[in-house]
C-alpha cells in the first residue's frame, strides 16, 4: 500500500519502559532468547532490537519461543511462499495448543510488502513481548487469557530475502512476491476484477483461506513507507486515483479503531509524518480513509471485511520502508502502546451465543445483524458471536436456517467491555402462532427465549407478522427429517459482493464447481454462471444438464439471492448429504444467479411491485427480446439476450427455470399465441411441462394453496390452480425466454414467480429459503425423468450427434449431443419412439415410462452401406469429430515458447526437415524487401508429390509483423505434427491423408522492427515500404495504382496453386474469427459455409466461442455472437488475402485473432497454444468434410476444368483426374457441374456435420443439341437454307447484269458527291449491331467489379 520515504526522529521519552522490559524479559526464567539449536535444547539470548532477522533466523527464533511457551504458544504455517518458504503464525491464547472456551479471535500481519520490514520485526517483537510478559503484567496477561491471537510476522518472505537495509524508497525490487505480483493488490475487489492467475500468488491464497476459515473479528495489516493509519475502503468503484472517499457500512466504527491507534503513538497522532518524499503530507489525527488516499484495488483489508466479517485497518509504521537496524528500537518504542491498545478493542460492542431454545446445542454460522448497519457476523462453532459496536442503543437479531429469526430492541452497548447478549432459537416447526413470549434486554445480559415467528418492532418500523404474512413472505415449512449445513449468507448481493461470492466458493471447491461467464452486460457486468458436477467442466455422457436463471428483471432479486443460497448449500453439504451427492454426482447443474446485473444496480430495497431497474441499461424487457414463434421482436437483440441465446445453444440443456419475483406461481409455455389475447396456449408437452411446474409447487406451501397476493391491492384475488398456471392465459407474453427455449433448444424451461414483494427487506431472505429450498432440490429432480440413452453406431459403437428422437402423436423432436446420448422428458406412461439420422436406417421401440425415475433406452442405427476404405474414413473423421481431445492427447512438446528472429525461424525449420525429412518439404517461395525469404512448409506423407485426391489446406501467420503469436504457434504447431507422426495414430493418419502447407511469416520485415510486450503498437505493422500487405492482394491490374509489393506477389502466385481447400491465417489484437468478405458492400457468396468454418475454430477455443471478444484496445468487439463476424463488420477494406484466396484462389479463408494483445509477453505463448490447439486441429479434420468427387464423360475419361457450381453461387473447377473437393456447412446443397461440349448435370447432396465428404461421381454425356434442337435436324435445315442462299444469289446477278449500263450515269453522279456519301455510310455503318458491339468493349468506364467479375470467370 505504501509509497513514502524518509525518516522522522523519536522522542526518549518511552525507551525507560523498554529498557524495563527488556530486563524483565532477561531475569526471568521465562525470559526471550534465540535458539541456537532448532531442534535440541534451546539457550537465549536477550532481544537487542537492532538486527533483522532473516528467514532461517526468523523460523528458529519462532520455534524456539514455541517450545519455551507451550502452554500459551503455538506455532503452525498456514502455506507457503513462491520458493517454498513457510508462512508462520504464532498463536498466543491460554491453552494454545486446544481448542479451549470460545475467545475472539485477533491478527496481524506483518511485512506484506517485501521492502516493507519495520512491520516484521516490530510483530517478532509483540511475539516476544507478550510471551516474556504474561503472567507477570496484569494488562498482557489479562489479554493472553481473553483473547486467541494470532501474529504472522511475514505474508512475503521471498520479497524480504531480496530486500536491501537502508533503502528506503523501495528501489531494490522486493517489494512484490517471486512472482512479481504486488500481494496487495491480488485479492479479489468488490468494484471490479483483479487479474492474477492463482498459481503466482500462493501467498494470498493460503491467506485467503486462514481469513475465510477462521472467524477473525479484529486485524492489522502493518506496512512501511509512511506513517498514518487507513480504513476500508481501499479503493471505490469510480477507481478515480485520489481524493474520493469509499465509506463502509462501519466507517464510524473503522475511524474510531484507526484512531486508537493513532492516538498512541506519538509520531502518527501528529497527522505530519514529514516523509522525505512527501514531507507536506499530511492526515487528520492521523487516520485516512483508503480509496480518500489512493486507489487501491485488490487489497486485503476490503476482503477481510467483506469476506471474512474481520475489521481489518493498515497501519503505516515507518517513513523509511527498510531503515537501518539501528532505528529498529525507535519503531518498537513508537509502536508499543497502539500495538496494545489496537489489540483491547476486540473486547468492545456485543458478544454472546446462539443457542437451539429447546436443546442448548450450539447454532454456529448464524447471522447476527444490526438493524441500519449493513454487515452481519458469524456466530462459531460454539455458536459464540462478537460484533465490534461503538456505544449506543441497537436493535439487533439473530437469523439461522430452519429456526425462526430472533431480534432484540434497545441493546445497550457502553464503552469498555461488551455487552453480553445470548439468542436461543425455535425450529420453525415447533413454532404457535398463538404463543408469543416478548424478549427482554439488559445492558448486561439479554437471553431471547420465544415460541414463535413474530417480533417486536424494530427502529418505529412495523414487520408483519411471520406466520401469518400473506405479501409474499413465506409461510412456515417443516423442517427435514435430517440437519443439513444451512447457507450462512443472508442479505442483498450487489454485483460485487455476488463475484467475491461466487469467487470464494469456487476458490473453496475446485473440484465441483466451475466458475465461467457467457458474456457482459450493457454496462460490461460479466454474467456469471457457477457449475456445480463432479467433473465441472465436462460433458458427461448420460449425465443431463440442468440450469437456473435469476434476475432477469433487475428488480426482482429473490431468485437472485436464492440461487446464491442454493450454490452454498450444495457446496457444503457434498459428500455429507446423500441426497446432495446424488444431484451433484448425476447431474451438470448450470446456476446464474443474475442475468440483468445494471437493472438490479438501480432497483430500491423495498419495492413491491414497481418497474425501477426491472429493464436493462438500454432499457429493454429482456424477457421480451427474444424470438418469437408467432410475433415480430423488433427491438433490438440484447446483449444479455444473445450471451443467453449462444449459451443454450453451446450445452445441451434439458430442463430450467427462470426465476421471477411479483407473484407466487409457476408458469409454463406457451406464453404467448398468435391472437395476442390472453388464452390457454397449448404446448405440445403440456403434460410433461405439467408435471415439472406441480413438483416445484407442491414443495411450497403457500404457492401450493393458490392465492398468492391476498394483501397486493393490484391481485387481491388472483388464483393459481395448484399454484401453477399456462403462460398466455395468465397474461400474453411476445418474445419470453421460456417459449425461445423449448422452441430452439432440447430444454425445457419454466417461469418461477417466487413472492409478491419484488424486492423484499434482506431479513425476509432467511424465509424465502427455507419456502423454497425443497422446491429448488426437487425441480432439479425432474431432470431425471422420462426416457434417456444413447444413440450409437452399430458398427463401432461411437455415439451419433444430432439424431433425432421424436415420441408419437408429441411433435416435439430432440436431437442427441455430440457424445451421441439424448434426455427426453416424458410423463409416465407408455409410449412409441423412434431415433434416426442421416445415413442411418431409423429404428423404433415401444417403451414404458416408469412412475418415478427414468427409462434407458439406447439404439443402435445401422449405416447405409458404403465402400469399406470410405466407411472406415468416415469412422475416423467422425470419431476426432466427436472426441478430438481423446484421439489426439497431450503429448505436449519440449519447445521453450519464445518468440524468434527471422534468422532463428528459418534455422528452426531447417532443422524440421532434417529431423523429418519423410514427411517434410521446405520451399523459398519469395522474399521480402529486404530479402528475408519467406518460406512455405509442406508437411505430408509424400511431400513435394502432386496428390490431387487429398485435401491440401494451407495455415499463414504474421501478414502483420506486430502480431508474431501465429507464427509462433504454426512452428508449434508444425513441430508437434512431426514429433507424432508414427507415435500418435491420429496424428499419423491425418498427416498420411493431408497435404498441409505452413507460411510461418509473410512479413518478416515488419517482425524485426515489432517490439516484445507492446499490445497495441503499429510498429512492425507494415512491411519494409510501409505498405499494410493485407490491403495489396489485388488480382485485376485495373485495381492496382502500383506494382505488388514482393511478399504479396510470392502469396499471391501459391494461393493460386490448384489444390487448396481452406486456409486458415492467425493474427492478433482481438479474440474472434472473421470470415470474408473484407471488401465493403460485398455480396458473399456460400456465407453459410463461410461462417461454419469460423464457428468450428471459435467452437474448440475455450474462451472464444463465448463472444466476448472485448479488449481494452477494442472495446468495440465485445458481445460478437459466437465468436465469429463477417470481416467486413470488423474492419472493412480493399485488397485483403482473404478476400484474394477466395476470388481467385477458389479457397475459402478465414483469420483468427489469437489474443487481444498484439505482440504479448513470451511467457503467455504457452497458454495460448494449449488455448488454440485444438482449434487447430479441427481446421485438419474439418479439410476431410464437405463434398468430394470426380468429373468423367461416359467412357470414365476425367474432365479436367469442368466448373462445379455450388448453390448456384460459388464456382470451383476440376483439377487432375477430374477430381474436385469443396467445403460445406451441414445441410442440403444444391450442386451443378458445367463443361464445354457437354450437358450440365445437376445433383442434390446431403452434408452431415461430422462425417468425411461423401464421393460421388459425375458423368457428362455429349451435348447432342444446338440451340436446344436435335442435332440432325439442325444440321438438314441449314442445308437446305444455305442451297435456296445459293439459287438467290444467282438470280440476282443475273438481273444486276442486264441493268448495269442504264446506271452508269447515276454512279458518275454520285462520285460528284463522294464526300457526303462516305459520311451517310459511316453513320449507317455506326448503328448495325456489329459496330456497336465493337464500341461497347473500348468503354474506358469499365467498373473494378466488372473485370473483377470477367477475371473470376
Amino acid at each position: 500500500m505504501s509509497r513514502r520515504t524518509g525518516a522522522e526522529p523519536r522522542p526518549l521519552g518511552v525507551i525507560f519502559v523498554v529498557v524495563v522490559v527488556v530486563f524483565l524479559g532477561a531475569a526471568e526464567p521465562s525470559g526471550v532468547g534465540e535458539a541456537k539449536d532448532p531442534v535440541g535444547p534451546a539457550t537465549y539470548e536477550a532481544e537487542s532490537y537492532d538486527k533483522y532477522y532473516n528467514f532461517v533466523e526468523l523460523t528458529r527464533r519462532l520455534e524456539a519461543l514455541a517450545r519455551r511457551y507451550p502452554h500459551i504458544a503455538s506455532l503452525s504455517s498456514v502455506g507457503r511462499s513462491v520458493e517454498g518458504r513457510e508462512l508462520w503464525v504464532m498463536r498466543i491464547t491460554e491453552h494454545a495448543g486446544a481448542d479451549g472456551p470460545p475467545k475472539p479471535k485477533f491478527k496481524y500481519v506483518g511485512n506484506m510488502h517485501g521492502d516493507e520490514t519495520v512491520s516484521r520485526q516490530v510483530l517478532v517483537y509483540l511475539v516476544e513481548y507478550l510471551l516474556g510478559r504474561y503472567g507477570h503484567d496484569r494488562r498482557v496477561s489479562e489479554l493472553v487469557n481473553n483473547t486467541d491471537i494470532y501474529i504472522m510476522p511475514s505474508m512475503n518472505p521471498d520479497g524480504f530475502e531480496r530486500s536491501e537495509e537502508g533503502d528506503c524508497g523501495g528501489s531494490a525490487g522486493g517489494r512484490n512476491n517471486a512472482r512479481n505480483v504486488d500481494l496487495n493488490r491480488s485479492f479479489p475487489d468488490q468494484f471490479g476484477n483483479v487479474d492474477v492467475d492463482e498459481r503466482d500468488v500462493p501467498e494470498r491464497t493460503a491467506v485467503m483461506k486462514w481469513i475465510v476459515e477462521n472467524k477473525f473479528v479484529l486485524s492489522g495489516n502493518l506496512h512501511g513507507g509512511t506513517v498514518v493509519a487507513s480504513y476500508p475502503f481501499d479503493d471505490s468503484a469510480s477507481h478515480v486515483r485520489y481524493g474520493v472517499y469509499s465509506r463502509s457500512p462501519d466507517d464510524e466504527l473503522f475511524r474510531y479503531l484507526a484512531r486508537v491507534y493513532a492516538e498512541n503513538n506519538p509520531v502518527m497522532r501528529t497527522g505530519e509524518p514529514k516523509c522525505e518524499g512527501d514531507p507536506g503530507e499530511t492526515f487528520k489525527d492521523g487516520i485516512t480513509n483508503g480509496a480518500q488516499w489512493y486507489d487501491v484495488p485488490g487489497g486485503m483489508q476490503d476482503f477481510n471485511y467483506l469476506q471474512g466479517s474481520c475489521l481489518e485497518i493498515t497501519m503505516e509504521l515507518s517513513c523509511c520502508k527498510y531503515p537501518p537496524a539501528s532505528q529498529l528500537q525507535e519503531e518498537w518504542n513508537n509502536n508499543l502502546e497502539s500495538l496494545l491498545a489496537y489489540m483491547e478493542k476486540v473486547h468492545i460492542g456485543v458478544r454472546g451465543f446462539v443457542r437451539n431454545a429447546e436443546t442448548g446445542t450450539p447454532l454456529s454460522d448464524a447471522d447476527i445483524t444490526v438493524e441500519g448497519v449493513n454487515h452481519n457476523v458469524k456466530s462459531g462453532r460454539f455458536g459464540d458471536y462478537y460484533r465490534l459496536l461503538l456505544p449506543g442503543t441497537y436493535n439487533i437479531t439473530a437469523v439461522t436456517p430452519g429456526y425462526s429469526p430472533m431480534r432484540v430492541d434497545g441493546v445497550q452497548v457502553t464503552a469498555g467491555k461488551a455487552t453480553e447478549l445470548n439468542f436461543t432459537l425455535t425450529l420453525l416447526s415447533d413454532v404457535k402462532a398463538d404463543h408469543i413470549t416478548t424478549p427482554s434486554t439488559s445492558t448486561t445480559t439479554t437471553t431471547i427465549t420465544t415460541t414463535t415467528a413474530s417480533s417486536t418492532s424494530v427502529g418505529g418500523a412495523n414487520r408483519p407478522d411471520v406466520a401469518g404474512s400473506s405479501s409474499g413472505l413465506p409461510a412456515n415449512p417443516q423442517v427435514p427429517e435430517t440437519q443439513q449445513l444451512q447457507p450462512k449468507e443472508f442479505r442483498h448481493h450487489h454485483y460485487s459482493d455476488m463475484e467475491l461470492f461466487l469467487q470464494k466458493f469456487n476458490m473453496l471447491y475446485p473440484s465441483i464447481t466451475r466458475l465461467y461467464s457467457i458474456g457482459k452486460s450493457v454496462q460490461d457486468h460479466l454474467l456469471w454462471v457457477m457449475e456445480i458436477s463432479d467433473n465441472p467442466g465436462e460433458h458427461e455422457p448420460g449425465e443431463p444438464e440442468f440450469k437456473y436463471v435469476g434476475n432477469m428483471h433487475g428488480n426482482e432479486v429473490v431468485g437472485r439471492e436464492l440461487l446464491l443460497n442454493l450454490i452454498e448449500y450444495l457446496c457444503r453439504n457434498y459428500g455429507s448429504d446423500p441426497e446432495v451427492n446424488d444431484l451433484v454426482n448425476s447431474t451438470r447443474i448450470h446456476i446464474m444467479p443474475s442475468m440483468n446485473p445494471d437493472g438490479y444496480e438501480v432497483a430500491q430495497e423495498g419495492d413491491i411491485s414497481g418497474y425501477q431497474g426491472r429493464n436493462n441499461s438500454n432499457n429493454f424487457d429482456l424477457n421480451r427480446n427474444f424470438p418469437d414463434q408467432f410475433k415480430t421482436i423488433t427491438e433490438p437483440r440484447q446483449p444479455e439476450t444473445i450471451a443467453v441465446m449462444n449459451w443454450a445453444r453451446n450445452y445441451s440443456f434439458v430442463l430450467s427455470a427462470n426465476l421471477h419475483g411479483g407473484s407466487l406461481v409457476v408458469n409454463y409455455p406457451f406464453d404467448d399465441n398468435p391472437d395476442g389475447i390472453s388464452r390457454y396456449s397449448k404446448s405440445p408437452d403440456d403434460d410433461v411441462f405439467k408435471m415439472v411446474s406441480s413438483a416445484y409447487a407442491k414443495e411450497n406451501p403457500q404457492m401450493f394453496q393458490g392465492h398468492p397476493c391476498t394483501d397486493i391491492k393490484e391481485y387481491p384475488d388472483e388464483f393459481f390452480q395448484d399454484g401453477i398456471t399456462n403462460g398466455a392465459n395468465w397474461y400474453n407474453i411476445p418474445g419470453g425466454m421460456q417459449d425461445w427455449m423449448y422452441m430452439n433448444t432440447n430444454c425445457f424451461e419454466v417461469t418461477i414467480e417466487l413472492g409478491c414483494v419484488k424486492y423484499p427487506p434482506a431479513w425476509q431472505l432467511p424465509m424465502y429459503w427455507e419456502q423454497n429450498r425443497r422446491s429448488l432440490l426437487e425441480f432439479i429432480h425432474q431432470v431425471h425423468r422420462g426416457v434417456k440413452g444413447m444413440v450409437i453406431d452399430s458398427r463401432d459403437g461411437a455415439g451419433i450427434p444430432n439424431a433425432t428422437i421424436t415420441v408419437d402423436e408429441i411433435s416435439h423432436p430432440i436431437t442427441t449431443s455430440k457424445a451421441g446420448d439424448y434426455w427426453r422428458l416424458l410423463v409416465p406412461g407408455p409410449y412409441h419412439l423412434t431415433a434416426s439420422a442421416e445415413g442411418y436406417t431409423s429404428i423404433d421401440t415401444y417403451v414404458t415410462v416408469p412412475e418415478n425415475g427414468v427409462e434407458e433406452v439406447n439404439f443402435k442405427l445401422t449405416r447405409i452401406h458404403q465402400d469399406t476404405k470410405e466407411e472406415e474414413f468416415q469412422r475416423f473423421i467422425k470419431q476426432l469429430s466427436i472426441s478430438l481431445d481423446q484421439m489426439i492427447p497431450d503429448t505436449t512438446t519440449t519447445s521453450s515458447f519464445r518468440y524468434s528472429n527471422h534468422r532463428e525461424m528459418s534455422e528452426y525449420l531447417r532443422a524440421l526437415t532434417f529431423n523429418y525429412p519423410k514427411i517434410t518439404s521446405l520451399q523459398r517461395i519469395g522474399n521480402s524487401v529486404e530479402f528475408h525469404a519467406i518460406w512455405a512448409l509442406e508437411i505430408s506423407n509424400k511431400p513435394d508429390v502432386p496428390e490431387p485426391n487429398k485435401p491440401k489446406i494451407r495455415f499463414v501467420a504474421g501478414i502483420h509483423g506486430n502480431a508474431p503469436v501465429g507464427t509462433v504457434l504454426l512452428l508449434e504447431f508444425a513441430n508437434y505434427l512431426c514429433i507424432n507422426y508414427g507415435k500418435n495414430p491420429a496424428v499419423t493418419r491425418l498427416i498420411d491423408e493431408t497435404r498441409i502447407i505452413f507460411l510461418p511469416s509473410i512479413n518478416p520485415d515488419g517482425r524485426e522492427q515489432a517490439r516484445e510486450k507492446d499490445c497495441s503498437s503499429t510498429e512492425g505493422m507494415t512491411n519494409a515500404k510501409g505498405k499494410d500487405l493485407d490491403t495489396d492482394f489485388f488480382g485485376n491490374v485495373s485495381q492496382r495504382s502500383v506494382e505488388p509489393q514482393p511478399e504479396t506477389r510470392a502469396v499471391m502466385a501459391l494461393i493460386q496453386e490448384k489444390g487448396f481447400i481452406l486456409s486458415v491465417a492467425l493474427d492478433g489484437g482481438s479474440l474472434l474469427v472473421t470470415y470474408p468478405y473484407d471488401k465493403p458492400v460485398q455480396p458473399v457468396e456460400n456465407e453459410s459455409t463461410l461462417r461454419y468454418l469460423a464457428t468450428v475454430y471459435a467452437n474448440n477455443h475455450p474462451t472464444m466461442h463465448l463472444g466476448d471478444a472485448g479488449c481494452r484496445n477494442n472495446s468495440q468487439m465485445a458481445n460478437v455472437p459466437e465468436g465469429v463476424m463477417r470481416a467486413a463488420e470488423m474492419h472493412s477494406h480493399m485488397g485483403s488475402m482473404k478476400d484474394f484466396s477466395v476470388d481467385f484462389g477458389h479457397c475459402p479463408e478465414i483469420t483468427v485473432y489469437t489474443s487481444c494483445c498484439l505482440f504479448p509477453p513470451a511467457e503467455q505463448l504457452p497458454a495460448l497454444w494449449t488455448q488454440n490447439k485444438k482449434s487447430l486441429f479441427s481446421m485438419l479434420v474439418e479439410a476431410h468434410k464437405g463434398v468430394r468427387g470426380t468429373v468423367t464423360d461416359k467412357s470414365g475419361k476425367p474432365i479436367v476444368g469442368a466448373m462445379i457450381v455450388l448453390n448456384g453461387g460459388m464456382r470451383v473447377f476440376t483439377g487432375e483426374g477430374g477430381y474436385f473437393h469443396v467445403l460445406l456447412d451441414p445441410g442440403t446443397h444444391k450442386i451443378e457441374a458445367v463443361a464445354q461440349g457437354y450437358q450440365p448435370q445437376r445433383q442434390e447432396v446431403i452434408v452431415l456435420p461430422n462425417e468425411a465428404a461423401r464421393s460421388i461421381l459425375i458423368e457428362f454425356d455429349m451435348d447432342n443439341s444446338i440451340f436446344g434442337l436435335p442435332r440432325e435436324l439442325v444440321v438438314a435445315s441449314a442445308a437446305a437454307a444455305m442451297t435456296a442462299l445459293a439459287i438467290t444469289s444467282c438470280i440476282i446477278w443475273c438481273v444486276c447484269s442486264v441493268k448495269s449500263n442504264r446506271q452508269k450515269d447515276g454512279f458518275h453522279r454520285l462520285r460528284q458527291h463522294g464526300d457526303e456519301y462516305d459520311d451517310e455510310i459511316r453513320l449507317a455503318s455506326m448503328g448495325s449491331k456489329k459496330s456497336l458491339l465493337s464500341h461497347e468493349f473500348q468503354d474506358e468506364s469499365e467498373s473494378d467489379e466488372d473485370t473483377l467479375y470477367a477475371n473470376k470467370v
